[in-house]
């Protein structure tokens, strides 16, 4: 050991850092941490009150869903098209206003509820009795960064938790096996922001998102050494990580608590079970045929979102806590920011999740998953009523709307009301906070007690906002 006791940490984790000790057998290492926040949870499942959900599928639009061309039906949209109707604005985010346009698609009532749907959605237009909508969010931005830190984690800069992280910090494990917060981001690449959405911020690091790309061969990367390296075995990577587990505790006794390094040892811990219990978990070879092809996995167009949705239910279903799947990049094309071509380029990226998510949501129904499982469909924000160069639309922080469905969400109901261009959320107002103090509710959370001191201020999720939307509540 005296060559060992020459090396600092950081020149044995430069040494080891490319190596697969740290993704090897852990189970040397105490598994009591992987409780995480878990002593938090209440014998009655929530930490401040009964839960009506213990696990949250997040489907996240990423660039603005044009609002009055999906779900917000405006006659006198349709009425006005073609006329000048600036309300006011010299210029939009990125452009001048053009002239008002309808939406370009055809209407229809659906469902006992008879909620309007636009024809890019008719596999989720049969879904609607089952979906809660909040018709009347808004944001306090309409750029695309600070808009999605905003509803991802209540702030527009950088550095705060995201929803995934907080949860998984206040509920705990549910599977000691796989992580609490999984990532399927968009085929073409990360969002807006890259990985800060789905950070922990100043929560510790391993309730951060993990990122996997379902298409991948090895869609979680490194988790396993490479096929190459032929000196790596199971023996040397027990005894290499033996040595690691012995030298970090070893400095852990002679420093100050290190949060970091405590989420380093944990995460090397649950790579251990991961490498025993993630193959299974992401084979999707033993669904059958019939779920496949309800997934839309046997097309081009639907096969990566398809895959994404039903990894969800199968993690879901494992005990995940919080799964969050991604349609669009970020981008200027091949995601729902719409600025040149709505007729076109909308229904393309609709076309991709429409199937997808109607399918995700009769799986979980059938499986009898929706009794304890939330499912929240939302964007960062919406569109212009009036037009971007010829057909296209600008971004619009003033209304867009998000749908719940699942445990505790009362279906075929609606909150709120955008005036009647779709411009600007006008009853019913809600916003981002309002959703993420919804969801947190249903898990048996009060928003305003979830907190975290950061350098002497006791921060939320809400940050200062919010309010639980009952009307949507069953």
């Amino acid at each position: 050991m005296s060559f060992f006791d020459s090396l600092t940490r950081r020149q044995l984790f430069d040494g080891t850092k490319d190596s697969m000790l740290g993704l090897a057998l852990t189970y040397l290492l105490s598994q009591e941490s992987r409780a995480k926040g878990a002593e938090k949870v209440q014998s009655h499942g929530g930490i401040h009150h009964r839960p009506k959900a213990k696990k949250v599928i997040q489907l996240f639009m990423n660039g603005g869903v044009s609002q009055m061309d999906t779900f917000d039906y405006k006659p006198e949209l349709i009425r006005r098209h073609g006329q000048k109707e600036t309300f006011g604005l010299k210029t939009a985010v990125t452009s001048a206003p053009g002239a008002l346009m309808k939406c370009p698609f055809e209407w229809k009532r659906h469902g006992e509820c008879g909620r309007w749907v636009s024809s890019v959605f008719p596999h989720m237009a049969k879904q609607v009795d089952d979906l809660g909508f909040l018709m009347a969010m808004k944001s306090k931005t309409n750029v695309h960064g600070p808009a999605s830190y905003l509803q991802n984690t209540g702030f527009l800069l950088p550095g705060f938790p995201c929803l995934g992280a907080w949860i998984s910090f206040a509920m705990g494990t549910l599977n000691k096996n796989l992580p609490d917060f999984i990532v399927f981001p968009d085929q073409r690449g990360l969002p807006y922001n890259n990985a800060g959405n789905f950070t922990s911020g100043f929560l510790p690091k391993d309730h951060q998102g993990t990122v996997i790309y379902p298409d991948r061969k090895n869609p979680i990367p490194l988790l396993h050494p490479p096929a190459a390296v032929k000196e790596i075995t199971r023996d040397s990577e027990r005894e290499g990580l033996h040595l690691l587990n012995r030298l970090n505790k070893l400095h852990l006794k002679t420093t100050a608590p290190d949060s970091r390094l405590k989420s380093r040892m944990e995460s090397f811990a649950l790579a251990a079970q991961m490498q025993l219990h993630a193959p299974e978990a992401f084979d999707v070879s033993s669904e059958s045929q019939a779920t496949h092809e309800a997934y839309g996995l046997n097309k081009k167009t639907t096969q990566y979102f398809g895959r994404s949705c039903l990894l969800a239910r199968r993690l879901i279903e494992r005990g995940v806590r919080f799964v969050q799947v991604w349609s669009g990049a970020g981008s200027a094309t091949g995601n729902w920011d719409n600025h040149g071509d709505i007729p076109k380029e909308l229904p393309a990226i609709a076309g991709q999740v429409d199937q997808p998510i109607s399918a995700l949501l009769n799986d979980l129904k059938q499986r009898g998953l929706l009794e304890d499982t939330l499912v929240v469909w939302t964007t960062e924000f919406g569109r212009m009523p009036f037009t971007q160069g010829s057909v296209g639309r600008d971004h619009n922080g003033g209304t867009f709307l998000s749908w719940l469905a699942g445990a505790g969400i009362q279906g075929g109901t609606a909150h709120g009301e955008s005036d009647p261009f779709s411009f600007k959320a006008q009853t019913g107002v809600t916003t981002g906070y309002d959703l993420n103090a919804t969801i947190l509710h249903l898990l048996g959370i009060n928003h305003e007690k979830l907190t975290f001191n950061q350098g002497g201020v006791e921060r939320r999720l809400t940050d200062v906002h919010g309010h639980v939307v009952h009307e949507i509540l069953n």
